[in-house]
C-alpha cells in the first residue's frame, strides 16, 4: 500500500476516531470531576466549611478508581457500557470507560489548582461579604483558572494513551490500527507511524495548554 492511501484510507480516520474519544471523554470527566473537586476543597480541613468525614469518603472513592488499571476498568464495566451506549465496541463505547477513568484524574487536578489560590485574596473576599458560592465561582476559580487549564491539558495527554489502551479491546482509533494492522499483520511501518502520530498529538495538545496557561496567567 502506498503512503498516502495508507494515510487517507487507515491512519487519517484512526487519528479522527481517537480525537473523538479523547476529546468528548476529557470533556464529560472534567464535568463529572468538577464537583468532587468543589467538595473536596471546600470540606477540606482549611476549607470555607470544614468537614472531614465528606472529605475523607470522596478521597477514598477517588482514590480507589485512580488506583484501577484503565485496561481492567475497561474491561470490569463492560455491562455498564452496553447498558449506556448500547454495545462494547467502537468509539463511541470507549468514551463510557474513558471517562470513568479520567474523572478522578481530572478531580485532582482542578482540586490541586484551586488549594494553590492565595488564601490572603481568600480572606479577603471574606471581609467583603462574599457567600460560600461566590468565594468559589468568583474568587477561586478565576484565581485557578490557568492552573485548572494546564490540569486538564495533563488531563488529555492521559486520555491519549488510555484510548490507545482502548483500541487492544476493540474501541478504535489509532491504538486499534497498531494492534490490527503494526502488530497482527507484522506490519512494523505502520506500528511506527501510529507511534509518531500519537507523539505529535501529545506535543500538539501540550503546545496549545502552555500557550493557554501563558495567556491566561498574564
Amino acid at each position: 500500500m502506498k503512503i498516502s492511501d495508507l494515510i487517507l484510507q487507515i491512519l487519517l480516520p484512526g487519528l479522527w476516531d481517537t480525537l473523538y474519544m479523547v476529546l468528548i471523554s476529557t470533556l464529560f470527566a472534567v464535568i463529572i470531576g468538577f464537583l468532587p473537586a468543589i467538595i473536596m476543597v471546600i470540606t477540606d480541613e482549611k476549607g470555607l466549611k470544614p468537614n472531614r468525614y465528606v472529605n475523607n469518603i470522596l478521597d477514598f472513592i477517588i482514590n480507589l478508581l485512580r488506583s484501577f488499571p484503565f485496561i481492567i476498568l475497561m474491561i470490569a464495566i463492560f455491562p455498564l457500557t452496553k447498558l449506556i451506549v448500547g454495545t462494547t465496541i467502537g468509539k463511541n463505547a470507549a468514551i463510557v470507560p474513558l471517562t470513568i477513568g479520567a474523572a478522578p484524574f481530572a478531580a485532582r487536578v482542578i482540586e490541586s489548582a484551586l488549594k494553590e489560590v492565595d488564601s490572603g485574596i481568600i480572606e479577603a473576599a471574606k471581609a467583603f461579604g462574599a457567600s460560600t458560592m461566590q468565594i468559589i465561582f468568583k474568587v477561586m476559580l478565576k484565581e485557578a483558572l490557568p492552573s485548572i487549564v494546564l490540569g486538564i491539558t495533563l488531563t488529555v495527554i492521559s486520555v491519549i494513551g488510555y484510548s490507545a489502551m482502548a483500541g487492544t479491546v476493540g474501541a478504535g482509533g489509532l491504538g486499534d490500527i497498531a494492534v490490527r494492522y503494526g502488530y497482527q499483520r507484522f506490519k512494523t511501518d505502520i506500528m511506527i507511524y501510529t507511534v509518531i502520530i500519537l507523539i505529535l498529538v501529545v506535543q500538539i495538545m501540550q503546545s496549545i495548554g502552555n500557550i493557554a496557561y501563558k495567556r491566561l496567567s498574564k
